[in-house]
């Protein structure tokens, strides 16, 4: 799918992909998170409901624990308990690039984490235990032939909740590698790719509906037979009828620009931060300070042994370019040494409203697509903003909403500019906005009370700009979304005004030369030429006295 910032720059890129990135299964035992079904479990699985007391539920979590632990002994698997703070990734990383596995069962590691735990009274009541307590979780790292490394993790304690971790892009590899297609992947990124239509087609297929089968069988082949195993036998799980259901958790969608060069993508990506960072109201514009040049293709002959692991681990200035929408983030940032990022993350897929289970997957990416999509197009009207003439002449006049006439919009008042700029704010929003979130960033932006400033101004206001095809509603409901065009023109009206007109206007008033920049900038030399031009224009036309 094309957007409109991708186009712009295609004569810088050599290719371009879409693909899932990770994906977060939760999986449950339905019966076991409600009592009575707990109960009746119990009984399947030991006869009765005599011996349902917390000290036996106590004794399973134990035996769980022993029997990892003596396993993972036996067989040679390295079992690693992480404290608070570890980033667990990263240690699996690490071992994974020394194991000698190809398939199956490569590292454990525990960790403590909050669980449902049923507390069971002396007369044999259940109820959950309140605050849900830290208990450890079972972290079974695992080489999958389709999906590469996945991640299933395992409560200790019945009724054994799991998360199950997986990535598209190490899904996508090893597909490519089947298909015969060589590329150099770098951390979670592809970097050069002999088919580049090829990798593309293979990651679009994650979106579509044979997906939902792909996950489950992934699923249902570790989790009975290397990880619920511990906790109960396959004959245990068969006689009280245990099984897991999956639901979509978190989601990650990203795409994923490859340039010719380097450096024109970190002009490019930079100069879009420069221009987009206050218009968009970004909650985060994060640089991670690393080497001040990126890293060179040649290696040096002579090099000591710091320089070696800088080699093998590069690091540079990293910018992240981050917007948080409620439970939803939209990132661009950089992955290896030619490709740009940009990522939506689902944090919880509960966020998108349209189901949660393990079949609504292919309709979840769907709407991560879209809303990746409104973001890409909206960082395009703002990184390349245009104004119509007859739209500059149109705006003051009058227009019609429907039967109801409004009137026209004056950019030299205050209130319109705030409006305006709290919609550009607002662009990105995956599920459009409100008249009250308007009225809430025109009042951040001009200090003004909710008295002063409401959501019924802010809807008045809206309708004018509605006149004008600057906004449009979002089907029936009373959220809008702005138009492409109609966003290019406001966005052109306050960036000429802040960054050209008043800039020139000040220096026009200026009567003794002015004190030149320490390290004058390209957009400096610029503007100094403007000043002098526009000094000359002004006193012919009166203006500079």
């Amino acid at each position: 799918m094309s957007d409109a910032l991708s186009d712009r720059y295609a004569d810088l890129l050599t290719g371009s992909y879409d693909c899932v990135d990770r994906i977060v299964l939760n999986g449950y035992y339905r019966m076991g998170h409600d009592p009575g079904g707990f109960r009746m479990w119990w009984r399947a699985l030991n006869g009765s409901d005599e011996t349902l007391d917390d000290a036996h539920l106590m004794r399973m979590a134990g035996r769980f624990s022993r029997r990892i632990r003596g396993y993972a002994k036996a067989h040679g698997i390295p079992v690693v308990d992480c404290s608070v703070g570890e980033r667990k990734h990263d240690i699996a990383e690490e071992y994974l690039a020394k194991t000698k596995v190809t398939r199956g069962l490569f590292l454990i590691l525990v960790g403590r984490a909050q669980a449902p735990v049923w507390d069971v009274s002396a007369n044999h009541h259940i109820e959950r235990k309140k605050p849900m307590p830290y208990v450890n979780h079972y972290s079974f790292h695992i080489l999958d032939p389709d999906w590469g490394h996945i991640t299933i993790k395992i409560s200790g304690h019945p009724p054994f909740p799991a998360q199950v971790i997986l990535n598209g892009h190490e899904y996508v590899a090893c597909q490519a590698r089947k298909a015969g297609i060589s590329f150099t992947k770098e951390a979670n990124c592809f970097t050069q790719i002999s088919d580049a239509i090829g990798l593309a087609k293979i990651a679009d297929t994650l979106s579509e509906q044979p997906t939902i089968g792909r996950l489950s069988q992934a699923c249902e082949r570790w989790i009975y037979t290397t990880c619920l195993c511990f906790a109960l036998d396959l004959e245990e799980q068969q006689r009280s009828g245990f099984h897991y259901q999956y639901s979509n958790y978190q989601v990650e969608y990203s795409r994923n620009l490859i340039f010719e060069i380097g450096g024109a993508w970190t002009r490019f990506f930079q100069a879009l931060i420069d221009r987009s960072r206050v218009l968009l109201d970004l909650k985060t514009v994060k640089t991670i300070l690393g080497y001040t040049r990126r890293p060179k293709y040649r290696k040096r002959k002579k090099k000591s042994a710091e320089w070696e692991v800088a080699v093998e681990r590069p690091t540079y200035d990293l910018t992240i370019f981050k917007l948080h929408c409620g439970k939803l983030t939209l990132k661009i940032y950089t992955k290896g040494e030619r490709v740009l990022r940009i990522e939506v993350v689902v944090h919880n897929t509960e966020e998108l409203r349209c189901g949660r289970s393990l079949e609504k997957f292919p309709q979840i990416v769907t709407e991560a697509k879209a809303v990746l999509q409104r973001f890409m197009d909206a960082l395009s009207c703002i990184d390349q903003c245009f104004i119509a003439d007859d739209l500059l002449e149109q705006l003051p006049t009058p227009s019609r909403v429907g039967k109801t006439k409004v009137g026209g919009i004056d950019f030299n008042k205050p209130r319109m500019r705030w409006v305006a700029e709290a919609i550009i704010a607002l662009s990105a929003s995956p599920s459009g906005f409100t008249a009250s979130r308007v009225a809430q960033e025109v009042r951040a932006l001009s200090h003004h009370t909710e008295t002063e400033y409401g959501p019924r101004r802010a809807a008045y206001d809206l309708k004018k700009l509605r006149g004008k095809q600057v906004i449009r509603r979002v089907g029936k409901t009373r959220r809008y979304e702005p138009v492409p065009q109609g966003l290019k023109a406001i966005a052109a009206l306050i960036v000429l005004r802040n960054k050209a007109i008043k800039p020139l206007l000040a220096a026009a008033q200026e009567l003794r030369p002015p004190h030149q920049a320490q390290n004058p900038q390209p957009l400096d030399k610029y503007y100094e030429v403007l000043r002098v031009a526009m000094q000359g224009v002004f006193q012919q036309l009166g203006i500079a006295a």
